[in-house]
């Protein structure tokens, strides 16, 4: 099974490079995160046509995430993150495929920090640490995938200051980050590639992308019983070259 995952960055914007990313690669199941599409704005029509259904939780303007599947349909189990019922923002989506339970993440960025937006990305990354947790106790296999907007290391980001002041690289996003992984969950391409600089998002300024300065902030947590199934990861990066396209890569596991 071939899992992904990829920040669309506005799912109509750029269909067309999503569509020729899914023939390219053949992904089973992919994780969609920043559709920038309400409900009845998503593109179902040619998604079924590519092969795949789907299920999705849309919004205006902003967010929105989505599983896709080419093996069976997406048997939706929650439409939010639980932990807070007056949270509104379309940030999370689970669902079981083929005996896996898939959950499409797309965590705050977190800026300007500190402030209120800081307060909100690091509550919610506290949420879905207590959420990955109750999953892992049922004993499924899960896979935990998404944007996290966190750079967990060094190893995770190109060499600069520029950053200092970011959400995404603060001692308390990743101190968060790495609470939820502990020992229970394994992040599958810093799992196999220990001491590689791997970048998965490159800002669109600066020839941010030209000079491969980016940041790993998209990433595919694994439970404990899914470690020995891990075959490969890697991140599609042709694609953010493309014309129009996402800032972002895909990011993908093949499980056995």
């Amino acid at each position: 099974m071939k899992i992904a995952t990829f920040n669309i960055n506005n799912v109509n914007k750029r269909l067309a490079n999503l569509l020729h990313w899914l023939e390219l690669s053949q992904p089973d199941v992919v994780c969609l995160q920043e559709l920038k599409a309400e409900q009845d704005a998503f593109p179902l029509d040619a998604i079924e046509k590519a092969g795949y259904s789907a299920v999705w939780q849309g919004q205006r303007s902003w967010n929105g995430v989505a599983i896709l599947s080419r093996i069976g349909d997406p048997v939706l189990t929650r439409t939010a993150l639980p932990g807070d019922d007056g949270d509104r923002q379309a940030r999370y989506i689970e669902a079981a495929v083929r005996g896996v339970l898939i959950a499409s993440i797309y965590a705050p960025n977190g800026n300007p920090q500190p402030g209120p937006k800081f307060d909100y990305k690091l509550a919610w990354l506290d949420r879905l640490s207590r959420h990955a947790a109750a999953l892992r106790k049922t004993g499924a296999p899960v896979v935990l995938a998404g944007d996290y907007n966190v750079a967990p290391t060094e190893l995770d980001i190109y060499e600069t200051k520029s950053w200092n002041d970011d959400a995404l690289i603060q001692p308390q996003s990743r101190a968060a980050y790495r609470k939820m992984v502990g020992r229970s969950w394994t992040d599958a391409l810093r799992h196999l590639n220990p001491d590689e600089r791997i970048y998965t998002f490159w800002h669109y300024r600066r020839n941010r992308w030209q000079r491969d300065a980016g940041l790993r902030l998209d990433h595919l947590l694994l439970s404990a019983n899914l470690r020995d199934r891990l075959i490969d990861a890697g991140v599609d990066r042709d694609i953010r070259g493309l014309e129009g396209a996402s800032d972002h890569a895909p990011v993908w596991v093949e499980l056995d």
